[in-house]
């Protein structure tokens, strides 16, 4: 039939079907390559992938540079089921080798031969007269191979009560849960041989106050020369004018700009002509440490005259414990570094001023009357009188340390900067800092989490932490507290309030500073009209602490810090600690794993509302949740 289709001249259907046929062909055979090219690509690309997946897998199990290669190129070229691997290349660039940093990059060349022609080649992306197609093929695994943990942790007084359904301290349950997060990150960072510092910690311990450190009391970002707006609060340098000044013009103090310089030559060489400053009153206050005695004579038998002499011996009152005041608002609850250029953003040191040696009406004594006040005018006349600092105190016998004195409030131990917690003996540095932590005073949970943040940061004051915009890091900070805000009032302590300052001293200084630039003091400073100015009660100081700590966690979510917030035995029927509790699952960011158990469609929030029963199991999902941020993707 096929022949006689052939001979068959009339139309002449022969020449007109060898015509058609022809681009017909041409069709199919450009069709089939087509569709194996493309079928090649995508298996190839697959490939790519599985081995992309599987290579990093290794380098976070700690596989070298050369097997982490190997096992790449052996994975790749397993997946490659119809594709014959010589005719792809693999090229393996590893994390360390990569300046985005975290990106594992694979990158695969392949060789098609097409079925047909060399035109079909050329038609597919070949060249003239060259019968194979070359294409490439790139996957970019990107590894979260970096973290950057802060344990912001409640110092405060009421961590040594029971924990709830332990027989232990939640202080000592604490410790043990987070020195066991430590463990369970640096197991794994000890693997880690790709990338510099995979896990780092940073500690700050947290009560009414938080301490930065005794080695940084010259550091740039500390106000060494007295120009913050706040550094002068409740300090009345006009006692020590040359007009009022004890000493008359041998020894007192000009205003010069914001500070307030030392003048005339009572002063010793250190201090002369230099501003005055928290710093320097640590440094000029002496105490009589002890008398010395010394008895002469003269003449013989009856004639005999001895006389004895005294001399005071001085040494110092108290040196600074590494505390600092919360910064006014908006600095208080952001990362904004430190500059002389704006003086506000410079943290100032802790100085308690010493109040009244009277006693009110019920017997109650001032809640820090550590000096005599050497003025006999009213109360809050005697908290700011300046001379007192540089008179010897004969009433005071012992140099004052943490949480007494002028370091009243300064209770915690001192902040460990972030630590590559990827060798041994560095990560029980870090828990050696967690077993020194002591457990006393008021509870301040935004200056907590505030330095918690700087401590993760990249600006100073602390610049441990890598840049906000490196890929492949991920920062967190972990906020633990057992109770509400807290902001005493004299009263609530069984102290007077004869100066009218309205709270003791912390962190937040005054609640009603005397000498101040604000309108009022620094627990209402950015508060809505919610929180009155005015009501002077520990009730409205917490609210106005819990907008500040509101606001902390919306800035601190926004520069991309991953925040995870655990409550501590906190009583849900108790009205303070409910809303501590909604404050804290509020902060918190949402999980990358976890879904919202009563609504599986929104991630759940990285929130933990433990007891002292649940603690560890609780710090042991949330170890497996940062592990979970390190997995690849």
């Amino acid at each position: 039939m096929i022949r006689e289709f052939v001979r068959d001249r009339r139309g002449n259907y022969a020449l007109m079907t060898v015509i058609t046929m022809i681009p017909l062909m041409g069709g199919v055979a450009l069709a089939v390559d087509y569709t194996e090219l493309i079928r090649e690509r995508q298996e190839t690309l697959n490939a790519l992938d599985a081995a992309g997946l599987a290579a990093a897998q290794q380098i976070l199990a700690g596989a070298s540079d050369t097997d982490a290669k190997a096992y790449a190129e052996q994975f790749f070229e397993a997946n490659l089921r119809h594709v014959l691997p010589t005719n792809t290349t693999l090229t393996v660039t590893l994390p360390n080798n990569n300046a985005g940093g975290g990106t594992l990059v694979m990158e695969a060349s392949l060789k098609y031969h097409p079925y047909f022609v060399p035109v079909a080649a050329m038609l597919l992306g070949g060249t003239t007269g060259d019968p194979v197609v070359n294409f490439s093929a790139r996957s970019e695994i990107r590894l979260r191979n970096t973290l950057e943990v802060a344990l912001v942790l409640d110092n405060s007084g009421s961590m040594t009560e029971l924990g709830h359904g332990s027989n232990k301290v939640r202080f000592d349950l604490l410790k043990s849960a987070a020195k066991q997060l430590v463990d369970q990150l640096a197991g794994q960072a000890q693997l880690m041989r790709q990338v510099a510092k995979p896990v780092q910690f940073s500690l700050v311990p947290f009560a009414a106050s938080v301490n930065v450190g005794t080695g940084n009391e010259y550091a740039s970002w500390m106000d060494t020369t007295g120009i913050s707006p706040i550094h002068h609060e409740n300090f009345d340098w006009t006692t020590m004018s040359q007009a009022a000044s004890p000493w008359g013009s041998s020894k007192y103090v000009q205003p010069v700009g914001s500070a307030w310089y030392a003048r005339g030559s009572g002063w010793d060489a250190t201090q002369k002509d230099q501003p005055l400053t928290r710093t320097s009153l640590y440094k000029q206050m002496q105490r009589v440490a002890s008398i010395t005695s010394n008895t002469t004579c003269t003449g013989k038998g009856n004639n005999k005259v001895c006389t004895t002499t005294t001399t005071p011996n001085y040494a110092s009152i108290a040196s600074w414990g590494g505390c600092v005041e919360s910064r006014p608002y908006p600095y208080n609850i952001q990362d904004t570094a430190a500059s002389t250029a704006i003086p506000a953003t410079l943290f100032v040191p802790m100085f308690a001023p010493d109040e009244t040696d009277n006693i009110d009406s019920f017997s109650r004594p001032a809640y820090s009357n550590w000096h005599l006040d050497g003025s006999t005018d009213t109360d809050a006349e005697r908290q700011c009188y300046m001379p007192k600092y540089f008179t010897p105190g004969t009433a005071v016998t012992p140099a004052y340390g943490m949480n007494a004195g002028p370091n009243t409030s300064c209770s915690t131990t001192a902040i460990t900067p972030l630590t590559d917690v990827s060798t041994l003996a560095a990560a029980t540095s870090v828990k050696t800092a967690i077993d020194a932590m002591a457990a006393s005073g008021a509870t301040n949970v935004p200056e907590g989490m505030a330095w918690g943040w700087r401590t993760l940061s990249s600006a100073s004051p602390f610049t441990e932490g890598r840049p906000e915009s490196e890929r492949g890091n991920d920062k967190i900070l972990i906020v633990l507290t057992d109770g509400a805000n807290t902001y005493y009032t004299p009263n609530s302590l069984g102290a007077n309030d004869l100066a009218g300052a309205k709270s003791t001293y912390s962190a937040l200084a005054y609640a009603k500073p005397y000498n101040t630039t604000y309108s009022y003091g620094r627990p209402f400073l950015g508060t809505s009209s919610s929180v009155s100015k005015t009501d002077y009660s520990s009730a409205n100081y917490t609210k106005a602490m819990n907008e500040h700590f509101a606001t902390l966690c919306d800035n601190a979510k926004t520069a991309g810090v991953i925040v995870l917030t655990i409550a501590l035995d906190l009583d849900a029927s108790n009205t303070a600690e409910k809303a501590q509790m909604n404050a804290l699952k509020a902060c918190s960011s949402d999980s990358h794993s976890r879904r919202d158990p009563t609504d599986p469609s929104k991630p759940a929030k990285l929130f933990w509302n433990s007891t002292g029963a649940t603690l560890s199991d609780d710090f042991r999902e949330i170890g497996n949740e940062l592990s979970n941020l390190r997995i690849v993707g």
